[in-house]
């Protein structure tokens, strides 16, 4: 029996969530409510203005809350109460770290999954980067580093054809996309314990910060950096596949991400570079990352087996957010 699939909000980035949720094996789009009703009606499924009678009418299995943060604890709270399988939220995750542990518990206490929806850990790439680190392709990994180069943030008319919000966030390069890359490095190289940033708004129509420097620290002692500048592109047909490069550095080899999403292995003392991972030719974004959370949800449901990016685990990225955000204002390294 396929699982029912009901979806909160129904924006710009709901748009890969529904279309992945269409074309899924063992589930099945019965709802998306949006306040606006024309959005909602867009998806070609029943569709609602009030997510508590949509959650009351669909009887969903998986709820799938497509929400800016200030919406994420009111509909959290509104799918607990409707009694799903499991919840996936997208990121970030609530307005605070304290609400955040508040959700948290409030799902652990019902005994119901609330997934976050952080997806560039299922690119194609860092799955295979990982299986690379993890059977010793390169060694003991000592480093890594990240261009974050999508190239969409200059000028006055910046974000204004896709998500203008972008513009007004106090917090932005890394609260909206620095996130992201915490997690992919976590996923890595294993939770940072200290961290280091310089942050910077180059272009003045943003409200926050849209470049910088972070220097994580890992449990295993690897370093790893984050050099993001919005305004910046890099080598790509599509800027926004990878976001930007990647260099993941060993004592035997390096593993290189190229905007392509192409993986390079090359090892230590070597000029040449075999390739691990051909360059991705999905056309949607980030290499049908979206759907593959969606369907590690769809099979941790059927199989009873355990979920990546649960909440509770997650709240080690949203604290180590505010780790870099504190060792930015006081210009000094910051233990997480």
């Amino acid at each position: 029996m396929d699982l029912r699939v009901a979806c909160i909000g129904a924006g710009y980035f709901a748009q890969f969530h529904i279309g992945s949720w269409k074309r899924m094996p063992n589930a099945r789009l019965v709802g998306v409510c949006d306040l606006d009703p024309e959005k909602a009606q867009a998806a070609g499924v029943a569709a609602f203005t009030d997510m508590s009678d949509m959650l009351g009418a669909t009887e969903a299995d998986i709820v799938d809350i497509i929400l800016p943060p200030t919406g994420h604890a009111s509909a959290i709270k509104a799918a607990l109460a409707a009694k799903p399988r499991a919840i996936i939220c997208q990121k970030p995750f609530c307005t605070s770290l304290d609400e955040a542990r508040a959700m948290a518990a409030l799902a652990n206490d019902a005994g119901i999954p609330l997934i976050i929806h952080e997806n560039f850990r299922f690119q194609p790439w860092y799955r295979v980067i990982k299986e690379q680190i993890a059977t010793g392709r390169i060694g003991a990994p000592l480093r890594a580093t990240f261009r974050l180069r999508p190239g969409d943030g200059q000028g006055a008319e910046a974000y204004l054809d896709r998500q203008p919000y972008f513009r007004e966030m106090p917090r932005f390069l890394i609260h909206e996309t620095g996130v992201h890359f915490i997690d992919v490095f976590r996923f890595l190289f294993g939770n940072p314990t200290h961290v280091y940033a310089d942050l910077q708004t180059v272009n003045p129509v943003i409200a926050g910060e849209d470049a910088g420097y972070v220097v994580f620290t890992h449990e295993n002692g690897a370093r790893t950096i984050l050099d993001g500048n919005r305004c910046l592109d890099h080598a790509s047909d599509n800027t926004r596949r990878t976001m930007g490069e990647g260099l993941f550095e060993g004592t035997e080899g390096t593993l290189v991400l190229t905007g392509d999403g192409a993986v390079h292995l090359r090892a230590f003392g070597a000029t040449d570079q075999q390739m691990i991972l051909p360059p991705d030719t999905h056309e949607g974004f980030g290499g049908d990352c979206t759907h593959a959370l969606q369907a590690h949800v769809v099979a941790g449901l059927m199989k009873d087996a355990p979920f990546e990016n649960h909440a509770q685990d997650y709240l080690a990225v949203i604290a180590t957010e505010l780790a870099i955000y504190e060792a930015a204002r006081t210009h000094q390294r910051q233990e997480i």
